[in-house]
């Protein structure tokens, strides 16, 4: 990944309404969620969704597929991987980040 492909990525996701939406897609899995669902889960008119769900597909953190009458949004998983692994290579000045017990996450 380059610079300016991370810088965009992370700039789609520093909105609060496309950081939701991408938070859900990434919960929702490879099954993906219809523009309806996400409106739903989301409080948000569709117009407005629309618009946030075209600057996280520009940015390559969203796909979007036709299931008959219905789209179907999906979080890029690949692309979200890559921009991990980019932050992650990057940090520390490429060493292993050391990670406290207090700060590791229990998930």
């Amino acid at each position: 990944m380059e610079d300016h492909d991370a810088v965009n990525a992370l700039a789609a996701l520093a909105q609060p309404h496309r950081l939701r939406a991408f938070r859900a897609l990434v919960v929702a899995g490879p099954e993906g969620l219809t523009p309806g669902v996400l409106c739903e889960q989301l409080g948000l008119p569709a117009n407005t969704l629309s618009f946030h769900l075209k600057e996280l597909s520009h940015a390559g953190l969203v796909t979007q597929t036709r299931d008959g009458r219905h789209l179907i949004y999906r979080a890029a998983f690949d692309r979200m991987n890559t921009l991990l692994g980019y932050l992650t290579a990057h940090c520390c000045q490429g060493a292993d980040c050391a990670v406290t017990a207090q700060s590791a996450c229990g998930c």
